[in-house]
């Protein structure tokens, strides 16, 4: 895998995980009602929202490129990478509480990612 690539797969993982703070933060601030009509009002209007979503397209666009150069098969499990990152930034700056089993299963799924990207 060239530096390019590794680069587009760092892009990804970094819009993943700044779209998913983005939308816990705009969920956050949402109204606590049951009414769909209400809380989808609110989202449209909600900053965080708008820049998890913006962060997802420009996300979307980063895949496209990466798909063109690598499998599917080895491009997905190396995106995989997210679950790690975002157990990382959710406690980073989130201030979550995160378990030592939620850990260790984050630390197992990098170690596959490990495994799979050396495979490419």
């Amino acid at each position: 895998m060239n530096a390019t690539i590794i680069f587009w797969f760092v892009l990804s993982v970094i819009c993943d995980v700044a779209g998913q703070i983005f939308f816990k933060i705009g969920a956050d601030r949402l109204p606590q009602s049951a009414d769909f009509r209400a809380t989808a009002a609110a989202a449209a209007r909600c900053g965080w929202v708008t820049a998890g979503l913006a962060t997802y397209v420009a996300e979307f666009f980063i895949w496209l490129r990466i798909l063109a150069e690598v499998p599917l098969s080895i491009a997905f499990p190396i995106a995989s990478a997210n679950f790690l990152a975002i157990t990382l930034a959710s406690a980073v700056f989130l201030g979550e509480r995160v378990g030592r089993r939620q850990w260790l299963g984050s630390f197992l799924i990098t170690c596959g990612v490990i495994i799979v990207a050396r495979t490419a």
